[in-house]
């Protein structure tokens, strides 16, 4: 058998080889390939049914594209979560005209929406529009440019619409957002009306005529104009402040995602389909949230429950120059933004126990030395995976790309490195570690291939914030 040629040379710690080729896995690789070609036929088949529902519900909605307006230098996509931006507007055009006259357009509600890979969590992040951020420049629809400016967060939306805040927003927390989602006043009586109202819990009677807006005391179920009153007044509920009023908001989602994921609801379907064709007719989004990419979402969300949603805000501290606007406490909002960016899949299902006798005890990540090696073709990916390592204590001894690529991550180690490896394979869940007799004595190495390496996600992923509000709440809970 003609021998395989020899992977081009890197650079490793201690002047060690490069690893060795992966096992020849051909024929293995052509019974899964066929496997997978029948289980995706048959999948197909079972859904043809529901491919016509699908296509209904995609000509509903309003696309634009904005690729070309969200700039050169956005953050990178770290892992396969989902960001969608949630954006309410203000705008007072078609059927929102009755809502008097605004100049302009802007947000009226900046949430972004963080969904983490195999859809076992959500988490809404709102935006206070009273939020005084640094805008980076944005071009219009008509090719126009609109220059950075300092300035209250929902200006973006008046400086170049959706792809403006899209921009702004990654600017400002260096999260990936993969899509956006708009929906005016309209809009959300429509989809409120179709879950068949919404339930609330107010603690006095409520008579604001300039927000329509008229409540008894306690739990009831609005709808139409109430349920639009109830999330917009400012003055007649709470102190009056933005951050009270995203927090009156946030309860409202949380009793959404409560309605829509209830049983009875998911197994009508009529009702269902009542719903999201509501939900697709009050919407406008980008031209890449296409049909097959809803389809992923709505497979994805379909077993989380109300639970697995939290809404949180930005944490805020007040502008010095001006009492009635906020500033971000990037103390606080940092953490909250990495742990976004670098929410990884959850652990993979634990492999089978190993005999006792068998067990290698892991050591502490302080005592691997790991080099950590780019064996694929996405750029920077050995540099980001060893920063994520030594945030977590391994000590990274180097960071290096080989020109030759490998379709799967390998874990590979030296002499008495056996329980280091075991400790990095903890951390990196899916490749076995397995010794390697060039390697030199006591490092263990992380050769990235094709497939990624996803760092084992922490408990919680992204962390517990003050004054959070979780989709089953008690709706009468102070907020």
């Amino acid at each position: 058998m003609q021998r395989a040629a020899a992977p081009s040379p890197v650079y490793y710690a201690g002047n060690a080889p490069p690893p060795p080729e992966p096992p020849v896995r051909g024929r293995l690789w052509r019974v899964l390939g066929w496997v997978s070609v029948v289980l995706s036929v048959g999948l197909v088949a079972g859904s043809l049914t529901a491919y016509g529902f699908w296509r209904r519900l995609d000509g509903q909605i309003d696309r634009e594209h904005v690729d070309d307006r969200l700039g050169e230098h956005r953050p990178p996509k770290l892992n396969s979560s989902l960001n969608i931006l949630v954006m309410g507007s203000d705008s007072r055009a078609g059927e929102n005209a009755r809502y008097g006259v605004e100049a302009g357009q802007r947000s009226d509600t900046t949430i972004l929406l963080h969904i983490s890979p195999g859809g076992e969590s959500a988490i809404g992040i709102s935006f206070p529009r009273d939020s005084m951020v640094q805008m980076p420049p944005c071009k219009k629809k008509n090719g126009t440019t609109v220059p950075a400016q300092f300035g209250m967060i929902n200006a973006a939306f008046s400086n170049g619409g959706p792809a403006c805040t899209w921009r702004t927003i990654e600017s400002l927390t260096r999260i990936h957002i993969d899509h956006y989602v708009e929906v005016d006043f309209a809009g959300f009586k429509r989809v409120v009306d179709a879950l068949g109202g919404v339930e609330i819990c107010v603690p006095k009677r409520v008579d604001d005529p300039k927000a329509e807006l008229h409540l008894r005391a306690g739990r009831q179920t609005v709808r139409g104009d109430q349920a639009l009153g109830y999330v917009r007044t400012r003055y007649v509920l709470g102190d009056g402040s933005d951050l009270d009023r995203i927090r009156r908001q946030q309860a409202f989602m949380a009793s959404v995602v409560k309605k829509a994921t209830d049983k009875g609801m998911l197994t009508d379907p009529g009702r269902t389909y009542d719903f999201l064709s509501a939900a697709t007719k009050s919407i406008k989004a980008d031209d890449r949230l296409t049909l097959s990419v809803m389809q992923k979402l709505a497979s994805g969300l379909s077993g989380m429950s109300a639970g697995k949603v939290r809404f949180v805000t930005v944490p805020v501290q007040p502008y010095p120059q001006d009492k009635n606007r906020v500033q971000f406490n990037q103390a606080l909002a940092e953490p909250l933004f990495k742990a976004v960016r670098e929410d990884n899949k959850l652990p993979e299902p634990a492999p089978a126990p190993v005999p006792a006798q068998n067990r290698v005890p892991p050591v502490p990540p302080a005592q691997v030395k790991v080099g950590v090696y780019n064996a694929s073709s996405a750029q920077g990916l050995a540099r980001r995976t060893a920063d994520q390592l030594g945030e977590r204590g391994f000590q990274i001894v180097k960071v290096g790309t080989s020109k030759k690529r490998y379709p799967r991550t390998m874990i590979l180690y030296g002499v008495g490195a056996e329980r280091q490896a075991a400790r990095l394979a903890i951390a990196v869940p899916g490749p076995q570690p397995r010794p390697w007799a060039s390697a030199r004595p006591g490092y263990v190495y992380l050769v990235i291939g094709k497939d990624g390496a996803e760092l084992r996600a922490l408990t919680p992923t992204v962390p517990k914030m003050a004054g959070e509000i979780r989709g089953d709440r008690n709706i009468c809970a102070p907020t």
